[in-house]
């Protein structure tokens, strides 16, 4: 899940994929705002065919925090 998140994050701001890691940051790290979470989230539920629940996604401050939780969504 956190290669997919490299791949995905730098469409959403301009970051470059080697600064994409576990423990960066969305927000601090990475420049995302509320707006580019949000619909970065939403492509991720289309891709992987999931329900993301918004107020628990905006709890994972760090990629390997969301990638954790989108792993636990996406096993059931």
């Amino acid at each position: 899940m956190i290669d997919k998140l490299k791949e995905l994050i730098p469409n959403y701001v301009e970051v470059d994929e080697s600064a994409v890691t576990d423990g960066a940051r969305f927000a601090e790290d990475l420049g995302f705002n509320s707006y580019d979470f949000m619909c970065m989230l939403g492509d991720i539920e289309d891709e992987l065919d999931i329900e993301i629940e918004e107020n628990e996604a905006f709890k994972n401050k760090t990629v390997g925090e969301l990638a954790g939780y989108l792993e636990g969504l996406k096993n059931g």
